[in-house]
């Protein structure tokens, strides 16, 4: 096992922890920015330092499209390829077949479909995901899972959890480099609590440096979302970093993290960008809005980042409707507004006022009181009074 986990900081079901990869120490709760094919788009590394990114997602479909793993391999890995000393974790690549392309077709042996090159049948086995993913090097490597979304119901989401568990067993027995790289499994089983707990205890039994929660964020209501990550993150080790795929509203880390959940990743921060919405405390700021024209403003009086103290409102319009730059600059804000959400998290479960935060988080985005009722339950479960918050329901 390439990680230690060491839990700094509690407050019930939430933790604040110091995870200990090969490349990079990072504290949880973390977000992990995606970065598609080695870059996040329109940042540069040092930029990234510059917000305290600890640790950005590489998709290994794209990946091993092009440059090739091969040559990634041959320069010295991903690490050394990119110029990124901080930490990588990479996916399996199913995600991307299912997702991206059509006509993808899974079967026990693995997942085949179309190369978007030259449109000929391709088979991505569980094997062959793990090999790709030696070669270019993450701290954090994922198991290649059957993915099905939430919101499909009947036989497929049991036969896509089973399957996952055999596919774990082949990933693991493929992982060449278990000393230099962490190879997570995922939970799967839909929206159904017998099916997930069958696919936690067989994770579990294998004994992972980690675990994630997946097959969530794909549609289903929000209420079957926390109740999974509730009953998954209940089920898991203590001592074993949990991480909840595809989450990246700052409403939903919240909650994920009261509840006990450790990591998340997203495209929305840096997708919202460029259409140019910024992510600010109170919630989203459209800066295309035409009231943006003339706001001298900066988009957050709050933000620190770069962004902020140098642009007002008013120049950001100008730029989101016409420039890239526009996406770059609103890109790094976003980031920025997650990392400082990520480290506020963890300092204020360190510091004992993780409550206190995620009341004041609340009143600032919902100050009417109009806090969703499915949060309102998340915290219930989470052990965190928030009916200070929340307008009385009228008689």
């Amino acid at each position: 096992m390439a990680l230690q986990f060491e839990v700094v900081g509690r407050f019930n079901r939430a933790r604040a922890s110091k995870l200990t990869l090969p490349h990079y120490v990072v504290q949880t709760p973390m977000f992990m920015p995606v970065g598609t094919q080695g870059t996040i788009k329109g940042l540069t590394n040092s930029q990234l330092e510059d917000i305290g990114c600890q640790l950005i997602l590489g998709n290994t479909y794209h990946l091993e499209l092009r440059p090739g793993a091969e040559l990634i391999d041959e320069l010295g890995g991903l690490h050394k390829f990119m110029n990124w000393k901080r930490g990588l974790l990479t996916d399996s690549g199913g995600f991307q077949m299912v997702s991206l392309l059509h006509l993808a077709d899974i079967t026990e042996e693995g997942v085949t479909f179309q190369s978007p090159v030259d449109g000929k049948p391709m088979l991505l086995t569980p094997e062959e995901s793990i090999q790709i993913q030696n070669k270019i090097g993450a701290d954090i490597i994922m198991a290649l899972d059957d993915v099905v979304r939430t919101t499909i119901t009947g036989p497929r989401i049991e036969e896509a959890m089973y399957r996952t568990l055999r596919w774990m067993d082949r990933c693991i027995a493929a992982h060449k480099r278990p000393d230099a790289q962490n190879l997570f499994g995922i939970v799967q089983g839909g929206l159904d609590p017998v099916l997930r707990d069958i696919c936690v205890r067989g994770l579990v039994e294998r004994n992972l440096p980690g675990y994630a929660i997946g097959g969530l964020a794909g549609g289903e209501d929000k209420d079957s979302f926390w109740r999974v990550v509730a009953q998954c993150t209940a089920a898991l080790p203590e001592d074993k970093p949990r991480y909840v795929m595809g989450v990246g509203y700052p409403l939903d880390i919240v909650v994920c993290s009261a509840l006990g959940a450790d990591m998340y990743d997203c495209v929305y921060p840096t997708r919202t960008a460029r259409f140019g919405t910024a992510l600010v405390p109170e919630g989203v700021l459209k800066l295309k809005h035409n009231a943006m024209a003339s706001d001298e403003r900066p988009i957050d009086s709050t933000c620190s980042c770069m962004v902020c103290k140098n642009y007002t409102r008013a120049y950001m319009h100008s730029l989101v409707t016409r420039d890239a730059m526009g996406s770059q600059l609103l890109s790094y804000h976003n980031l920025s507004y997650m990392m400082r959400l990520s480290k506020d998290l963890h300092m204020s479960i360190v510091e004992g006022r993780f409550p206190e935060y995620v009341r004041g988080f609340l009143r600032t985005q919902f100050p009417k009181g109009d806090v969703p009722q499915w949060v309102c339950n998340a915290m219930e479960v989470a052990g965190i009074d928030i009916s200070s918050c929340c307008a009385p329901v009228p008689v």
